[in-house]
C-alpha cells in the first residue's frame, strides 16, 4: 500500500494504546484495505511501539479456532507482535489484571510456544516439535478497537491482532524426541471456569487442527509477507483460543484447565 497512508494508520493505531478508545474499521475507511496492506501496518507499528521502548518476545497467532469465525465475519488467522510489556507472569495463584483502557475486553485460554531454535518452512511435525523446549499454559486478553467487535481480517491484524496481554504459566518442559511430547501437544483438552458458573471446554485439534498446525501457518505467512520479519530462537509463540473468547469483566476470576497434558491450571481474576 502507499506507504503516507501506511504511516497515517500506524500512527493513528499507536495513538489509540492505554486509552481505551475505539475507531471505525480500515477497511470501511480505505479502499483495497486488505491482508497486504494490513502487514505493512503491522511492521509500522511495531517500529513505533519499539520507538517508545517497547521490545517485541514473540507473535500471537488470532482466529485459528475455526468455530468462532462465523460470529466474527473472519475467513483466516492472523499474526500480530508480542511485546514485553504485555506479557506478564502468569504463575501466581493470585494473578490480577486491570482492564480499564481495553474497549470490550475478552480472555482466552492458549498454548504457549517457547522456540529454542528457528522454525522454517516445509517443516513437519517432528521437526516443528524439535524447535521448541517448552510450553505452557496462557490467558491472552484481547480487545477491539473497532465498535462491537466489527471488523475483517484484514483491520484485526493491522490493529494489534486484537493483543491486549498475555500471561504465561508455568513451563512445561518438553522432549523433543518423545512421542508422548507429540500426542500431548497434538491431543490435549481444556476447561475454562469462571467463578460465576460459566463453562466453556476445547481441544488442541481446534486450533488449525493442533498447535504445531497453527506454528506451521505462522511461518507460512510470515514467508508470505517479505516485509514481515522471519521468526527466531528465543520467540514465544501463542496458538490461538481454544475455547469461545469469553467477556472479560472486572470482578470475575477465570481458571483454565488442562487435561492429557501436564499443565498447571491458570487462574487470573480482572479488577
Amino acid at each position: 500500500m502507499d506507504q503516507a497512508l501506511a504511516s497515517r494508520i500506524s500512527r493513528e493505531i499507536v495513538a489509540l494504546l492505554g486509552t481505551g478508545g475505539q475507531i471505525a474499521p480500515f477497511s470501511q475507511r480505505y479502499s483495497g484495505f486488505d491482508l497486504e496492506a494490513a502487514y505493512d501496518v503491522v511492521e509500522n507499528v511495531k517500529a513505533l511501539r519499539k520507538g517508545r521502548g517497547e521490545t517485541p518476545v514473540g507473535r500471537k497467532v488470532g482466529f485459528t479456532n475455526r468455530s468462532i469465525w462465523a460470529s466474527l465475519a473472519i475467513s483466516a488467522p492472523i499474526w500480530n507482535y508480542v511485546f514485553d510489556r504485555t506479557v506478564h507472569d502468569g504463575t501466581a495463584c493470585d494473578s490480577s489484571f486491570r482492564l480499564s483502557d481495553m474497549p470490550e475486553p475478552r480472555i482466552e485460554p492458549e498454548l504457549v510456544l517457547h522456540l529454542s531454535s528457528t522454525p522454517t518452512l516445509g517443516m513437519g511435525d517432528v521437526d516443528l516439535l524439535a524447535c521448541l523446549d517448552w510450553i505452557a499454559a496462557g490467558f491472552e486478553i484481547v480487545y477491539s478497537i473497532f465498535p462491537g467487535w466489527r471488523f475483517n481480517a484484514a483491520d484485526a491484524a493491522a490493529a494489534y491482532g486484537v493483543h491486549g496481554a498475555l500471561f504465561v504459566g508455568s513451563k512445561h518442559w518438553i522432549s523433543k524426541a518423545a512421542p508422548q511430547s507429540m500426542k500431548e501437544i497434538s491431543g490435549f483438552g481444556v476447561e475454562l471456569v469462571s467463578d460465576k458458573g460459566e463453562i466453556r471446554t476445547g481441544h488442541a485439534e481446534d486450533v488449525l487442527g493442533g498447535p504445531l498446525n497453527a506454528l506451521k501457518y505462522l511461518v507460512e505467512e510470515i514467508a508470505r509477507h517479505t516485509i514481515s520479519e522471519p521468526l527466531s530462537a528465543g520467540e514465544i509463540v501463542t496458538t490461538g483460543t481454544l475455547t469461545e473468547a469469553m467477556p472479560a469483566v472486572p470482578g470475575v476470576t477465570w481458571t483454565a484447565r488442562f487435561v492429557g497434558i501436564d499443565l498447571r491450571p491458570l487462574r487470573l481474576r480482572f479488577d
